[in-house]
């Protein structure tokens, strides 16, 4: 389970402002650590020489590096890939913990254990974790429509209960918040009073954002309605052709298609469902079997949408 001599292995922790790079070429061998500012390129090319020089390889020694899924995204893969480094990036979530009490946490060790696993993963045990898919940039550019529509029709709920939550606070409901600004004035508390000053602010205040976040939803909901009939690009033809299905509708199409088919190659059905978080999680051991429900790992959206759709379909 060593790694071959020939290739140099690097393990990065990504930090906001600070990255921890551990380098190595085999098992039992004392990884070289080294701290450099976040994000810089040019200086990664000259810690990645370094480490050549330390280890006395050639410069035109392969290099196979991984880093942790997380708020950084993919950029970081992309340019590592450009510089011809062959990188993974990992889920998290399916990196293995000592389940003991306490453990001691730090930068250098999280690096050196992922250095540690990339070893492993390097020589013969490919499930010591999984390896993320990483969409190509344009596939990743086009989700930013949707999952902001996602936030924003998230925050014009909240920005709603807030206002009846206000309101109720006073002993007040309104059937309907259409009138809100024209009624606003003439509300009363429970005990005939007007409203205070700063309830009566703040109504008016949430009222704007309210506006604002429904202007935005319904700028976003009019560029996808439109998408798929003026765009040609490849994408929206997976939108199009799932438009064409009976049960489907726009955003069932949309959210399928571009976070799913038009940029996934499933080979069976197993992995469709992994991709959803819908496969099972059976507990067997010794006489003891028990079904411990869905995983509810990867993309929440296809998820959420899938258990939307069944009951539709159930109840339609």
């Amino acid at each position: 389970m060593t790694a071959p001599a020939s290739t140099l292995l690097l393990a990065f922790d990504l930090g906001n402002r600070e990255w921890k790079l551990a380098f190595t070429t085999g098992a039992g061998q004392a990884p070289g650590v080294r701290t450099m500012p976040a994000r810089d390129l040019a200086r990664l090319t000259g810690e990645l020489g370094a480490a050549r020089d330390r280890f006395g390889l050639p410069g035109t020694m392969p290099v196979v590096s991984c880093y942790e899924a997380g708020r950084d995204g993919f950029w970081l893969h992309r340019a590592l890939a450009a510089a011809g480094i062959r990188n993974v990036v990992v889920d998290s979530a399916s990196i293995e913990v000592i389940r003991r009490a306490r453990q001691a946490k730090s930068d250098r060790l999280d690096v050196e254990a992922l250095l540690a696993l990339l070893l492993r993963y390097h020589g013969v045990e490919r499930r010591v974790w999984r390896v993320v898919h990483v969409p190509g940039a344009a596939d990743e550019d086009r989700r930013h429509l949707h999952r902001d529509l996602w936030t924003l029709s998230r925050e014009r709920t909240r920005r709603i209960n807030r206002i009846k939550g206000l309101l109720a606070g006073q002993g007040l409901r309104l059937e309907s918040l259409r009138a809100l600004p024209v009624q606003l004035p003439a509300l009363r508390c429970w005990d005939g009073r007007a409203l205070p000053v700063g309830v009566h602010t703040r109504l008016e205040r949430e009222w704007e954002r309210l506006l604002l976040v429904r202007t935005q939803v319904a700028r976003l909901v009019a560029e996808r309605r439109a998408a798929p009939r003026t765009s040609d690009d490849p994408a929206l033809e997976v939108v199009r052709k799932l438009l064409r299905l009976r049960g489907l509708g726009e955003i069932s199409a949309w959210l399928d298609g571009l976070e799913c088919f038009a940029w996934r190659a499933f080979r069976n059905r197993r992995e469709l469902g992994a991709l959803a978080g819908l496969t099972p999680t059976a507990r067997r051991s010794g006489g003891l079997s028990r079904e411990a429900g869905i995983s509810k790992a990867e993309s929440r959206f296809i998820r959420a949408l899938a258990i939307v759709l069944a009951w539709s379909w159930l109840r339609w």
